[in-house]
């Protein structure tokens, strides 16, 4: 299946995804560098945006440079970490360019703000594979999750939780980050199943997705609101929801209202466990892992990139892509999904606390 990607303005980006024909590879987007065939090991710098959220050194980090090392073996991987900081990134992709690197995978802290960097690396002939996040400018391929569609499974899972209370009090958005153009596309597909089913009360940008920033928006939702009025908190992902339960904890509300995730944290599943908190979206990182090192090593070798959609940003039209779907994870399927997967062995996630709910569930 064939799908097309819309993207719109940075911060209110949105995605259509139409069918339209068989899956098949789409070119590079410099009809130049076809012709420009490199044999031999590669040299490809990773780029990612922080390391508050813990997938980045502890998945995303390692596995693609699992997937780059089975693809070639000889390849050089160069790898920095730009810990939010938009200026440090973009000193990054410079050095990459000094470097000559023949590739490069590039997470952006913002969008927006690297698309002059991606310029700079393409007019050096370095082609750039966009990984979670569609960077802005002539980027050469692009890999993520569908992304609203991510929003939506969170949503359609907080009103599973809530079901016959859905109108019976308010609920809180803890939305990401402005600056990332996946937290739009989260708050359309959650809001897309959410409006009109519950009383969204309050809603937050949550600036870098930081724990902090989301306790401070929760303590003040529960001052404004009432700490007996919030039956439901959406946030976008584990990090956030981690900041918003101790904010719900201090403030004393009790029980605690479902809350959603995203990333499958390890924190986050032990959350889900405990029952502090509802859900999280189980993201098959070594499939998106996978996809950008196929992309890296077919550019780097002057070759087609493998895609089964396109993907539209401000700045460039038909960016071949590779959209993974996102999966629900609760209690109840832990063991089918990051279990099962590899993600985490049941021994990181059953420690001592979280023993007694492990055995109630089989994980083992």
């Amino acid at each position: 299946m064939r799908r097309v990607v819309v993207a719109t303005a940075a911060v209110t980006m949105a995605v259509s995804l139409a069918a339209c024909g068989s899956a098949k590879e789409s070119g590079n987007s410099k009809d130049k560098d076809d012709n420009k065939k490199k044999t031999g090991p590669l040299t490809i710098g990773l780029l990612l945006p922080e390391d508050q959220t813990a997938r980045y050194e502890a998945m995303d980090h390692p596995l693609i440079e699992k997937e780059i090392k089975a693809g070639c073996a000889d390849c050089k991987i160069v790898y920095a970490n730009a810990k939010s900081d938009t200026s440090v990134q973009q000193q990054q992709v410079d050095s990459m360019i000094t470097k000559k690197v023949d590739v490069i995978i590039l997470d952006s802290v913002d969008s927006k703000a690297i698309s002059s960097s991606v310029k700079k690396a393409d007019e050096a002939g370095i082609p750039v594979v966009a990984y979670d996040r569609l960077a802005e400018g002539p980027v050469s391929a692009y890999t993520s999750f569908d992304n609203e569609t991510v929003g939506k499974v969170q949503g359609e899972a907080l009103l599973k939780a809530l079901g016959s209370k859905a109108k019976s009090g308010k609920v809180v958005m803890l939305n990401g980050w402005e600056a990332d153009p996946n937290a739009a596309l989260f708050k359309k597909g959650a809001l897309s199943v959410l409006e009109g089913k519950v009383d969204i009360a309050k809603k937050y940008d949550i600036d870098r997705w930081l724990a902090d920033e989301a306790n401070k928006a929760m303590t003040g939702a529960i001052n404004s609101l009432g700490k007996d009025k919030i039956i439901g908190v959406y946030s976008a992902n584990d990090t956030m929801a981690g900041g918003a339960i101790a904010a719900l904890k201090a403030g004393g509300v009790d029980p605690l209202p479902p809350v959603t995730g995203q990333d499958a944290e390890l924190a986050g599943v032990q959350r889900v466990l405990a029952g502090t908190q509802y859900m999280s979206v189980y993201k098959p990182y070594g499939q998106e892992a996978a996809a950008a090192a196929k992309m890296a090593l077919a550019l780097g070798h002057g070759e087609k990139v493998p895609a089964e959609a396109t993907a539209d940003s401000p700045t460039k039209k038909g960016i071949p892509a590779t959209l993974i779907p996102p999966v629900s994870m609760t209690k109840d399927n832990i063991n089918d999904t990051v279990i099962k997967d590899g993600l985490y062995k049941a021994s990181d996630v059953c420690t001592a606390k979280y023993k007694a709910a492990c055995d109630e569930l089989g994980i083992k």
